[in-house]
């Protein structure tokens, strides 16, 4: 019988001494003392490890052998509704049986009080067989503790501080809907010219006199958006058209019931599936097409508050879709290593030939790195936020430092350090896995040869399943831009932590005896070194636009006029290099930090390195030797736009 979670030593580190299940024990089962809560980390691991063992096993036997199958299949349409043919059916009864869909929730409110975490690495496990239906799975649970989340951020749910238990919240009997596997939901959000740019949403939330509220508008590329609940962000006041995305401001979210079932097995409609797309990639995974047509709709918080609470939903969708990567990684990688195995040319196995052979080491690493990222970025996010929500009913517990002795310390600094880790890795992740997965989707075509260009060998739906992954829940652009204004941010905000951060990173560099540990060090620097240059770059333009004004108004110009079409652009053009970069350096660090506690996980970071150091010196040439000429063009081009439009 064949384990995706047995077969795999890197993931089983994780689930054992890779990650501190003592802290994430605290956070999940201290702040919901359940009289079937776990004891301590060590008891709620022996619980983890036997839910992934059970999903690794489903995983491979019940759904991988299948996965030509469902693609081929896809998804029904008729008459305005969509439907799973029996396999696809068959596995997500199976996955009810299961319990798979509330596994999160607490124990209160009929789930297993499981951490995220453990829902993330399933999610692995599953994509690894198809990414259809994992993508699809996602849309179970996860939807059901978005409502636990934002009825929490709301205050619509009540703790009872003594035991943690949920003692009344706002959508029981829909959580309960949701773990049953009767109903599931879909976060919507793009519409037909509004995708990146938020701001030009155009679906209106209307209040009545009697203070409910409805909904007017489309939304397409809605992933599982043939499902009952569904949070829609929408506008509740006129965009005001000012620079700079103010149209944010009016942005509120909503819960939608898209249907009603009635005796009989009659359904009203009220929400429209308007058409099924027709894909490259993710066949049996629904993408669809809704309109709301002054459909009855609950607001979310405040008006007003749709942007922030939907940046609290889309954090989880991306970690997600960084595990989501992974387990397509993780096929590619299988598949092609044993086609080279077995096919033979010029004498010997392909996976003997060194171009091939490179081709997959480099791709075993790479997924080492990138898992090491995505526990890193899920841990720190789901502790954080855990502290932070539960905060009240979570014992105290003493910190320890390095030498094991206790250390005073403020929770809310706490929280601030691990949701500040997270922050930091989360866009790293998305933009790096969902890269990679395409490029190791094609090495497996590639290393298929003519074989991965047919169908029946399974390289090429890979490739097609892929390609979406650079797209959905933020493209790489967007994660890209958001890393680095982080970064810039904090380097404007907070100059000489960052130059005491550079000053250290080069004392290391030279001076440190560990060997791994200085050549991180090196690494570090080297990214730190390509911050510097753009911002010293952007504050260049910047000075050079106040020449010519009086000197009385440099400062205000310099520092309080900033326009981010403008600006920023040099920041702009290299900001996948730096991404990519940055990239490296947090995986480098995560794979130090794991060799010091466990010194068997230090090769693994010299592989690491050796592919990282040579790849950070040319991203960081290209970042300080490109891109002048380009942007000097652009700015020739939109002063020329201006004059001909004036």
């Amino acid at each position: 019988m064949a384990n995706f979670f047995e077969d795999n030593a890197d993931l089983q580190f994780y689930l054992g001494p890779g990650l501190d299940w003592d802290t994430l024990a605290w956070v999940t089962e201290a702040g919901h003392r359940h009289a079937e809560g776990f004891r301590d980390g060590g008891q709620a691991l022996t619980f983890y490890r036997e839910v992934a063992t059970t999903v690794g096993a489903f995983a491979a036997d019940d759904i991988a052998p299948w996965a030509a199958e469902i693609d081929r299949q896809g998804v029904r349409f008729q008459d305005g509704e969509a439907s799973f043919p029996p396999r696809l059916a068959g596995i997500f009864a199976k996955m009810a049986e299961l319990d798979l869909f509330g596994m999160t929730l607490p124990r209160e409110l009929g789930g297993m009080n499981a951490p995220m975490l453990l829902y993330f690495i399933n999610g692995e496990l599953l994509a690894r067989a198809d990414v259809s239906v994992m993508s699809h799975y996602g849309f179970h649970g996860g939807i059901a503790m978005a409502m636990l989340v934002l009825s929490l951020l709301e205050g619509s749910t009540t703790l009872d501080p003594a035991t943690g238990q949920v003692v009344k919240t706002r959508w029981a009997a829909e959580m309960a809907e949701i773990a049953s596997g009767r109903a599931w939901g879909s976060m919507d959000i793009t519409e037909p010219d509004a995708g990146s740019d938020m701001a030009a949403l155009r679906s209106v939330g209307t209040q009545a006199a009697d203070g409910s509220w409805s909904l007017k508008g489309q939304k397409i590329f809605i992933t599982s958006g043939h499902g009952k609940y569904h949070f829609v962000i929408a506008r509740t006041a006129a965009n005001d058209g000012a620079a700079g995305g103010a149209g944010l401001k009016n942005l509120s979210m909503f819960l939608v019931r898209a249907y009603e079932d009635h005796p009989g097995g009659r359904r009203r409609r009220l929400a429209t599936v308007e058409r099924l797309e027709e894909k490259l990639g993710h066949h049996a995974s629904v993408t669809a097409a809704l309109a709301f047509d002054d459909t009855p709709a609950e607001l979310v918080g405040k008006p007003g508050d749709g942007f922030r609470l939907m940046l609290e939903l889309m954090n989880h969708a991306r970690l997600g879709v960084g595990f989501e990567a992974i387990g397509l990684c993780e096929s590619a990688l299988r598949l092609a290593r044993a086609y080279a195995a077995e096919r033979r040319s010029m004498g010997k196995t392909l996976d003997r030939h060194e171009l091939i052979a490179d081709y997959l080491d480099q791709m075993e690493i790479d997924i080492v790195g990138l898992r090491a990222l995505a526990m890193h970025a899920a841990f720190h996010e789901e502790v954080g936020h855990k502290m932070e929500l539960f905060g009240a009913a979570l014992p105290e517990r003493p910190v320890v430092n390095g030498n094991g002795h206790a250390k005073g310390y403020r929770r809310a600094d706490e929280v601030r350090e691990h949701l500040a880790e997270a922050r930091r890795a989360l866009p790293l992740l998305k933009y790096l896995g969902a890269e990679k997965a395409v490029e190791m989707a094609r090495l497996c075509l590639q290393i298929h040869g003519g074989n991965g260009y047919m169908k029946e060998f399974g390289a090429e739906k890979l490739l097609r399943d892929a390609l979406v992954l650079p797209i959905y829940e933020g493209t790489s652009q967007i994660q890209a831009l958001m890393a680095t204004k982080d970064l810039l941010g904090a380097i404007v905000k907070r100059p000489k932590d960052f130059f005491r951060k550079v000053a250290l990173a080069r004392w290391q560099s030279l001076t440190v005896r560990d060997r791994r540990e200085r050549r991180v060090a090196q690494l570090t620097h080297l990214g730190l070194a390509a911050q510097h240059h753009i911002v010293r770059k952007v504050l260049a333009a910047k000075v050079k636009s106040a020449r010519g004004k009086p000197i009385s108004s440099w400062k205000k110009e310099i520092l309080g006029q900033w326009d981010p079409r403008t600006d920023f652009s040099y920041a702009l053009l290299h900001a996948e290099r730096l991404t990519r970069l940055m990239a490296d350096v947090e995986i480098a660090r995560v794979l130090l930090a794991q060799a010091k506690r466990h010194p068997e996980r230090a090769p693994l970071l010299d592989r690491y390195l050796a592919r990282a150091e040579p790849r950070a010196r040319y991203l960081h040439d290209e970042i300080k030797s490109t891109g002048r000429p380009l942007l000097a063009r652009l700015t020739e081009s939109d002063v020329g736009a201006e004059s001909a439009s004036s």
